[in-house]
């Protein structure tokens, strides 16, 4: 096994694809809630470790490094830009195993740089490379250097080493106008993305349906009970159609421009500069890309938590449950604002949920997240470059097949269980039982529903905008129901992935703190919902 240690943002994945041609598998770190990547390349095993972004993450690879076995090779990746800084941070890490230093950012640097007196003084190999093109050359060095690996030893530096080089700043880095940039930029591709998906959707949905048509006439003759898991309100047949139209345009066009985002460095600039704004609510800066890409699709967004910092994962894990708006909620509360003729609710109903997420965040936020030792370690700005085809595609392929992998099979469950539910009256019965309670938040009886299915599917939303619930509701109380039925509890889909990436027991213990935060802000919204 090689493990590859490092700091957010060096070039590890783009290094271990270069030198394996695979994509990355993930796996869990000996039974722990560490996810790494893997990558298989004959007999050999590299695994990417999270990368390092803030001081928490140390003891995360520390931890790492203690429980591998002597016959592993640990691969350190450390900046030419930034040399001193990033050796300081992990030889620490590595005394006492074996392995080499391999150098990226090797093309910032003159040809008669070649790091052979840095490697004397540490007696241990130094392979200068540059991660987005590794050459035939840097391939064999580097696989020679795994072949003869030597111990770290030392950590204090003999020598001069290169001098840091810092790439020019751009309006991201200005004080006031680069947060709103920041901010801007952060955002633009959820936008972009749901609106040349919804674009599409319109178009394709007529398109998908008659494409299902045969196999819905064919399940006409199946007997009730499986005609009604096949063609129901939520039958599988029903419901599948609207998975290809509606989320999966959005989950890949979000995932090309996030990828587009990170293999042009633009992704580590917006994260510095976002930091100082979410540290406050508990989150950092990526953590907040985590939750915009939510609106996509909650799964991706809960499994790309996995590079967040080990403090601050949870916190973004449950902002992305608590307030992101996945791609069916999003539509489905633009249909009933319409529904009623009061588009304009979609503003206040925006501005309450991010203000709502961010207080729920910080109030799921442990405290060492603000301890003032847990620093970031990454502070710099990172070279912008024109992002490669390949390096795009890799990135990219990673989430559509999470997607293909995790949400649908989950998917497929959920539509059975909740069409043998509705068939044998279920979900109407828990409906009639809940829809007292409804009361305390001046919401009538034909809610209930709504907010019930939205517990299964977000799009349940969409039963608010029916002809008898949308004619007994005023404007305020459509957006107290709307409301509530977004952030109440998370999809089952959604639930389900968190118990898996993190626990039973996380996902349980959100479930309850998410549902008793929603009573609280939806009855706060009740009581100012007159004005609207």
């Amino acid at each position: 096994m090689i493990y590859v240690i490092g700091k957010e943002s060096v070039g590890k994945s783009r290094l271990i694809h270069s030198l394996t041609g695979k994509y990355a598998y993930s796996a869990n770190f000996h039974g722990t809630t560490v996810v790494c990547e893997c990558y298989e390349c004959g007999n050999q095993t590299f695994v990417d470790t999270p990368g390092i972004f803030r001081e928490s993450d140390t003891a995360v690879t520390g931890e790492i490094l203690r429980q591998i076995k002597d016959s592993d090779t640990i691969l350190l990746v450390a900046q030419a830009t930034h040399l001193a800084e990033d050796l300081s941070d992990l030889l620490p890490l590595a005394i006492g195993k074996k392995g080499f230093v391999a150098v990226t950012f090797r093309d910032k640097f003159s040809a008669s740089e070649d790091f052979s007196e840095i490697a004397e003084s540490f007696q241990v190999t130094f392979v200068p490379i540059d991660a987005r093109s590794v050459s035939a050359a840097e391939k064999k060095s580097i696989f020679n250097a795994l072949e003869n690996p030597q111990e770290f030893r030392q950590t204090k530096f003999e020598i001069a080493l290169p001098e840091k080089i810092e790439p020019r700043k751009t309006l991201i880095e200005t004080k006031y106008t680069g947060a709103v940039l920041s901010v801007f930029l952060i955002f633009l591709p959820a936008i972009v993305a749901v609106w040349l998906a919804n674009s599409f959707a319109t178009e394709a949905e007529i398109l998908v349906k008659n494409l299902f048509a045969p196999l819905v006439a064919s399940a006409e003759n199946a007997p009730e009970f499986f005609k009604f898991l096949l063609t129901g309100n939520y039958g599988f047949l029903t419901m599948f159609p609207l998975m290809f139209v509606w989320a999966l345009p959005i989950v890949a066009l979000y995932a090309v421009f996030l990828a587009v985002y990170k293999a042009s460095g633009l992704l580590d600039r917006l994260t510095v500069a976002l930091h100082p704004l979410v540290r406050p609510f508990g989150l950092e800066g990526r953590d907040l890309l985590r939750v915009v890409m939510g609106f996509g699709c909650n799964v991706p967004a809960v499994v790309n938590s996995r590079s967040c910092s080990n403090c601050t994962r949870g916190t973004c894990i449950s902002a992305i449950s608590f307030g992101s708006a996945c791609s069916y909620q999003f539509a489905a509360t633009i249909g009933v604002f319409a529904a009623v003729q009061k588009p304009f609710l979609i503003v206040p109903y925006l501005a309450y949920l991010i203000v709502t997420t961010l207080i729920f965040a910080r109030l799921n936020t442990p405290k060492e997240a603000f301890s003032r030792r847990n620093l970031l370690v990454i502070d710099g700005r990172t070279f912008l470059q024109m992002p490669s085809a390949k390096d795009v595609w890799c990135e990219t392929r990673s989430t559509l097949r999470d997607f293909f992998r995790q949400a649908l099979p989950v998917f497929l469950i959920i539509t059975l269980i909740a069409s043998a539910l509705d068939f044998f009256g279920g979900m109407q019965f828990v409906a009639n039982l809940f829809a007292p309670l409804l009361k305390i938040f001046n919401l009538p009886a034909e809610a209930a529903s709504a907010i019930i299915f939205a517990a299964v599917r977000k799009d349940g939303i969409l039963l608010l905008a029916g002809e008898n619930t949308a004619s007994a509701l005023s404007a305020g109380q459509v957006l107290t129901a709307v409301y509530f039925a977004g952030v109440a509890v998370p999809c089952l889909v959604t639930l389900l992935t968190i118990g898996r990436e993190m626990s039973a027991k996380f996902a349980g213990k959100l479930l309850f703190k998410q549902l008793a935060a929603a009573v609280v802000f939806t009855l706060l919204l009740a009581l100012f919902s007159g004005i609207f």
